[in-house]
């Protein structure tokens, strides 16, 4: 597995985690549990990691990409 991003909530990890798998790639959110328990020492220790296979994540950043590049500009 790697690492392909550090989220700044749990809730966003789920989400591009959501993302991926609708994309057909399988993803890991291997803080979760610990984001619920303890989230200030979570985010202390760099975010909440998105993983994916190794093998995927040429697709996986790129499809998090064409999201990203979407997405309506914040305000």
């Amino acid at each position: 597995m790697v690492t392909i991003a550090h989220c700044s909530s749990l809730d966003e990890a789920l989400l591009l985690k959501s993302m991926l798998e609708s994309g057909g790639i399988a993803a890991e959110v291997p803080d979760e549990h610990a984001a619920h328990i303890a989230p200030p020492y979570v985010l202390m220790t760099g975010g909440v990691r998105l993983q994916v296979p190794d093998e995927d994540e040429a697709d996986a950043r790129a499809l998090l990409a064409t999201t990203r590049d979407s997405a309506p500009p914040e305000e």
